[in-house]
C-alpha cells in the first residue's frame, strides 16, 4: 500500500482579500484536497466535475455573501421571533462561454429565478486578442448585481471584454463579481487596474503564468476537462 505523508495543514477559517476587491476562499484542508484531486492528470472526468462542483458552490456561497441585505423578521415554528437576514438585491448570472457554463447549475441551485446571460469570446490565432461573438442578456440587466462566471482567469483578456460590455449596457462596476476559479497576478492586475471596483471571488491565485499564457502548477483546459468536448472554433 502506498504510504500517504501527514503534513500539518494552516486552515484558516475566514476569507483573505490580499487588496481591496479581492476574495480568496479560506485555504483549508478541504479545499486543497478538491484541488488536488482536479489537478490530477490521471483523474476521471466524472471525479473532475464533482470537484469541480464542490469548489464551485464555495465560491458561490462566498459570492452570494458579497450582496446587501436588508432586516426581516420571522416567527419560528415555536412562535418566536427571529432577527434575520434577507437578500435585497436582483442577481442575473452572466457565464462566458463555455468554461463559464459549469457554474450554471449552481448557482441556479441557490437562486432558481436568476436569470442567466451569456457571452462568447474567442481569441484571435494570429493576433492573440481576445473577441466578441455574441451576447444575451435580460432586458433589466443595468438593474441587477451581476455574476460574471469565468472559471480561469490567466491574462484577463477575456474577462476584460466582458466587463467592459457589461459596462457599456449601463451595468455599475460596483456591481460585477467576478467569481473564477483559478487565477494569477497578471489576471488579477489585468481586472484590477481598469475595474478597480469589480470584486474578483477565487478559490486559488496560482505561481505564475507561463510564456504560453497558462497558469502554474494550473489545472489544464478545464472546459475540456469538465465538459470533455472539444469547442469548435470560429473562423477569426
Amino acid at each position: 500500500m502506498q504510504d500517504v505523508a501527514q503534513v500539518n495543514v494552516s486552515c484558516e477559517s475566514t476569507m483573505v482579500s490580499d487588496q481591496e476587491g479581492m476574495i480568496l476562499l479560506p485555504q483549508t484542508a478541504f479545499l486543497r484536497g478538491l484541488h488536488t484531486e482536479m489537478r490530477d492528470a490521471l483523474v476521471s472526468r466524472e471525479r473532475f466535475r464533482k470537484c469541480a462542483k464542490q469548489v464551485i458552490r464555495l465560491l458561490m456561497e462566498a459570492s452570494l455573501n458579497v450582496l446587501p441585505y436588508q432586516a426581516k423578521v420571522v416567527t419560528t415554528p415555536v412562535g418566536e421571533k427571529y432577527q434575520g437576514l434577507s437578500r435585497s438585491s436582483l442577481i442575473c448570472g452572466v457565464s462566458i462561454i463555455r468554461a463559464g457554463e459549469s457554474m450554471e447549475e449552481v448557482l441556479l441551485d441557490y437562486c432558481p429565478d436568476v436569470p442567466i446571460g451569456k457571452i462568447l469570446i474567442q481569441r484571435n490565432r494570429q493576433t492573440l486578442l481576445p473577441k466578441l461573438y455574441y451576447s444575451s442578456f435580460p432586458k433589466d440587466l443595468k438593474d441587477r448585481f451581476i455574476f460574471l462566471m469565468e472559471p480561469m482567469l490567466a491574462t484577463g483578456g477575456s474577462a476584460v471584454t466582458a466587463i467592459e460590455l457589461l459596462l457599456s449596457l449601463g451595468v455599475r462596476e460596483d456591481r460585477i463579481i467576478l467569481v473564477n476559479l483559478l487565477t494569477v497576478r497578471e489576471g488579477i492586475h489585468a481586472i484590477m487596474s481598469r475595474f478597480p471596483d469589480v470584486r474578483i471571488v477565487t478559490s486559488s491565485i496560482e505561481r505564475e503564468l507561463s510564456d504560453r499564457g497558462y497558469m502554474i502548477p494550473g489545472i489544464g483546459d478545464f472546459g475540456d476537462r469538465y465538459f470533455g468536448a472539444d469547442l469548435i472554433h470560429l473562423a477569426n
